[in-house]
């Protein structure tokens, strides 16, 4: 029988008797969860008994209470009361009110354990019954088997010492394949989930050390780390235990894959320390990145499809004589031949470069920097004829030389940077004239190019010297390369320096260029940079406002933080300055680079602002969260602003389609060649506005990039990080609103689209083959740009009098009724067996059918198969796969990445066919060339 009321074991909780208080509290505790509303009227009087200390079962009073609470909703209360009834709370019981409280108790711990992380100075105490429930739930986890939750609730506690105590015994106890799998669980969420920076620095020396004390370590995972850490001193132990294990191969793709992730410090530190230990020459030569540009630049040249068709017709339109139509076309003719080394553009069409004036011939000469992007071997070569010292006249195209050069050696700078470091240094004192001051201004982009994160002191304080002149176009270039040079270091002087000049100058070019410079220092501190991100969102001036919208967007580029993105949308609909809200909304982009996926539908209402400004910063948004992606929502979302009554959003809406759509196929997305048809229509159309044509060419640029060989990929695959040197290049292009030379930066954003194998024997390139399973066409090049020679001459109407007209009429419907009876005699000639008027399809016999399906399925599973060094564009990567039976086999099992792939050859004695790169082909003894004139260079000299 049910029990209906509680009111007589009520009435026993007032009895003196301890026996008779017990039994009711025993028997409230079994119906509590039916009558707990008329026990909570007497909750006063179960607390009292808890804290009754001469009460012999207060701790049964507490669980009681703590059953109360639950059903009322109260779970703090509830929590505190049955941590407190210690063993009458049984954790094991499945029930809700236990489910209830243990998850709870957990959160609690959760969220005191890392406030006491991150505020050591300021504990909060923890009590020994919430560890107790804590340190259970885990036990219980492990006993289960559920490591990964285990390792999750204490990656969430930032209890790093349970977290390497689960990851020893399962090594020592399970099997280490098992192991690495919870290793990389806990890397991955180090990596994107925790917030602190201590923290994760702490998490992943500890993985570092269980990796590499197993028995057969996995490399490529401990070389993760070191990216992530950027930790010099790791990276060392890595290759010298890679070194007493004799495995070249796997040593030479780490190397190949830290170029391609690793900040340039890290480069530098190791190859310095690695010559004094005298380590392989050929792992050395990797990492000075000279072999990495020279693939790069091979496969770029011998694979160029540049409509040249397009491009001309573009020139065309545009009239060189206007300096932003002039400087469109010089960097959409860098992207398109970006890293092809193929200047022939230029130098077929020499009179269109002599039109330049000023500043568009500065960036028409740096324009041949992205050209030559990569070529470390003969950059200096060939700038050589319009550097400083050479017989060009002009200053501008001095300056545009040296700011080329470093984007030939943008991130590889070590052979270049005393050269570049020499002009500053020669000039700094002679600031005011105009000549030193464009070259400076030259030479300032060129070092923080090819210094970037290498955090070198010298290159900074000589950037100091020229910004302290306070000369407003060579300080602006300094403050920007003294960002670059100590990209990600968060140096403390370096921030204290350049935020007390932004406020002491008068000069707004410099403001903001120590604004953007101090984002790029602060790249991926996260948290760390909160002091100065708020100082300068507080500052009533506006270009440090500005320059704070840009420190969240590179502080937490790519982590989605919501804290970020809620400020950021404050200041994005909140903000007196337009200038500060378009950068607010662009840096939505940059924060949520791994959820693009979420960025449409956020900046949705944005993207409808009656602000011209917050609408010109969701373009931007978009392209930076989505470069590369193809994602039709923001496609969607983008065209309308395409189309927009004001012309510099239609400018970034172009520019953001061609982003997202780069290396987009006419077949994987079929907008494709609308918007291609869009730009076109824009850059032709005499009636659009200059912004807006400059916006098409620059767009037709970026979808045509490298060759028509090159995408956007902000994030590196392998590694799991971003490419600091692809999101900076965003971040610094999208500065081409104030200054049209920055837009040359966006070429440190693109990748090459290939698989290149690289055998470790001697890093050569193997003629090979490897498989694609996928149709042959659907990946092709689309269609190159045709002119439309058929050419209507419009024709005068002639006045026809009324006879005539009747005339004509009579003849035309005698000439019809006869060729009607002519055709109906054929039909009824040629066609006597028709019997029926339907007009479907005659139906296929089954077999037909059959045999039609499995063609169709045949032809679809059937795999082709693609050249080493052959174009593979991002969508094609999971459809590659190499076989084992091959003579080439990746060292690192291939999870469909691009980029260097060093290859083991099964066979090396045997012949195989070399492909050579463009270094080696130089290299090759040739007889001396007969002497000439280099008279176009020359030419070039004296625009």
């Amino acid at each position: 029988m049910s029990v209906v009321t509680a009111a007589p074991l009520l009435a026993l909780l007032k009895e003196k008797d301890q026996v008779a208080q017990t039994y009711a509290l025993e028997s409230i505790n079994g119906v509590v969860d039916q009558l707990w509303s008329e026990v909570s009227n007497e909750i006063s009087q179960i607390e009292a008994l808890y804290d009754d200390n001469s009460f012999e079962n207060r701790k049964l009073a507490a669980l009681v209470a703590a059953k109360v609470y639950f059903n009322l909703g109260e779970y703090q209360s509830a929590v505190k009361f049955a941590l407190a009834a210690e063993e009458h709370f049984d954790v094991n019981e499945k029930s809700q009110f236990v489910e209830t409280i243990v998850s709870q108790s957990i959160e609690m711990y959760m969220r005191a354990s890392s406030y006491n992380f991150e505020h050591p100075e300021d504990q909060e105490p923890i009590g020994p019954q919430l560890t107790s429930v804590f340190e259970k739930m885990l036990q219980k986890c492990m006993d289960c088997g559920d490591y990964k939750l285990a390792l999750g609730i204490a990656v969430e506690s930032y209890r790093a010492d349970v977290v390497e105590k689960v990851l020893e015994a399962r090594v020592a106890e399970d099997s280490e394949q098992n192991a690495l799998k919870l290793i990389t669980y806990v890397l991955s969420a180090a990596s994107t989930t925790v917030t602190s920076t201590p923290f994760r620095t702490d998490v992943l020396q500890k993985l570092f050390k269980i990796l590499v004390s197993m028995k057969s370590p996995d490399y490529f995972t401990v070389s993760k780390i070191i990216v992530t850490l950027n930790d010099l001193e790791l990276g060392k132990v890595l290759f010298a235990k890679l070194a007493q294990e004799e495995a070249p191969e796997i040593s030479y793709q780490i190397a190949f894959d830290l170029v391609s992730s690793a900040s340039q410090g890290l480069l530098n530190g190791l190859v310095s320390s690695m010559k004094a230990e005298k380590y392989d020459p050929k792992l050395l030569e990797i990492l000075s990145g000279i072999p990495t540009c020279d693939y790069y630049n091979t496969f770029l040249f011998r694979n160029k499809n540049i409509d040249l068709g397009l491009l001309n017709k573009t020139k065309s339109s545009m009239d060189g004589k206007f300096s932003l139509f002039h400087t469109a076309v010089s960097v959409a003719n860098g992207f398109m031949h970006a890293g092809t080394t193929d200047d022939s553009f230029i130098r077929s069409n020499l009179p269109w470069l002599g039109k330049a004036q000023n500043w568009a011939k500065f960036t028409a000469t740096a324009s041949l920097g992205v050209i030559h992007k990569g070529n470390l071997s003969d950059g200096k070569k060939i700038m050589e004829p319009y550097l400083p010292g050479s017989r060009a006249a002009s200053r501008y195209i001095k300056g545009g030389s040296l700011y080329g050069l470093g984007l030939i050696y943008a991130g590889y700078g070590t052979e270049i940077i005393d050269y570049l470091k020499s002009h500053v240094l020669e000039n700094s004192s002679s600031v005011g004239d105009e000549d030193v001051d464009v070259l400076l201004h030259g030479a300032s982009l060129g070092i923080g190019l090819a210094g970037m994160g290498s955090s070198n002191n010298e290159l900074y304080e000589a950037l100091r010297e020229v910004l302290y002149n306070d000369s407003a176009n060579s300080g602006e270039a300094a403050a920007l390369g003294m960002g670059l040079v100590m990209l990600g270091s968060g140096n403390a002087n370096a921030v204290q320096d350049m935020f007390t000049y932004a406020q002491e100058t008068q000069h707004g070019n410099i403001s903001r260029g120590l604004a953007v410079g101090l984002a790029a220092i602060n790249y991926g501190r996260k948290e760390m940079a909160d002091d100065l991100i708020r100082d300068m969102l507080e500052h009533q001036n506006s270009l440090l406002r500005y320059g704070g919208a840009y420190t969240i967007a590179l502080a937490y580029a790519g982590t989605g933080d919501n804290k970020a993105i809620k400020k950021l949308l404050h200041i994005a609909v909140s903000d007196s300055n337009d200038d500060v809200r378009r950068a607010a909304v662009i840096a939505l982009g940059f924060v949520l680079i791994r959820d693009y996926t979420t960025v449409p539908r956020l900046v949705e209402l944005l993207a409808e602002s009656h602000n011209a400004h917050v609408r010109c910063g969701t373009a931007f948004a978009l392209g930076v969260s989505c470069a590369g992606r193809g994602l039709q929502a923001a496609v969607d979302l983008l065209l309308p602003l395409a189309r927009d009554s004001v012309d510099f959003v239609r400018q970034a809406a172009m520019i953001s389609l061609s982003l997202i759509l780069v290396q987009q196929t006419e077949k994987t997305n079929p907008k494709v060649k609308e918007i291609n048809e869009l730009f076109l229509n824009v850059v032709s159309n005499k009636h659009q506005e200059g912004l807006a044509k400059f916006g098409a060419c620059v767009a037709q640029g970026i979808m045509n990039a490298g060759g028509r060989n090159a995408t956007i990929q902000l994030e590196n695959v392998e590694m799991g990080t971003l490419d600091a040197k692809a999101v900076i290049g965003l971040a610094m292009f999208s500065q081409l609103w104030y200054w049209f030379p920055m837009a040359h930066f966006l070429s440190l954003s693109f990748s090459p689209t290939s698989i290149i194998g690289v055998r470790g024997q001697d890093l050569s390139i193997p003629r090979f083959q490897v498989l694609c399973h996928t149709k042959a066409d659907i990946f092709d090049y689309p269609p190159m740009f045709e002119e439309n020679t058929d050419k209507n001459v419009e024709k005068v109407a002639t006045a026809v009098l009324s006879t005539t007209a009747k005339a004509k009429a009579r003849a035309k419907k005698t000439k019809k009724d006869s060729k009607d009876g002519a055709e109906e005699k054929l039909k009824k000639e040629t066609l006597p067996e028709i019997k029926t008027e339907s007009t479907e399809e005659p139906k296929k016999s089954e077999a037909d059918a059959k045999e039609e399906t499995s063609y169709k399925i045949k032809y679809v599973n059937k795999a082709y198969k693609l050249e080493n060094t052959s174009r593979v564009v991002p969508q094609q990567l999971k459809y590659i796969s190499f076989s084992k039976d091959d003579r080439f086999v990746p060292v690192r099992k291939f999870r469909g990445s691009n980029g260097v792939v060093v290859v083991i050859d099964k066979t090396p004695k045997e012949l195989v066919e070399i492909i050579k790169t463009t270094k080696q082909k130089k290299d090759v003894d040739a007889p001396l060339p007969t002497p000439f004139k280099v008279e176009e260079e020359l030419e070039f000299s004296r625009v």
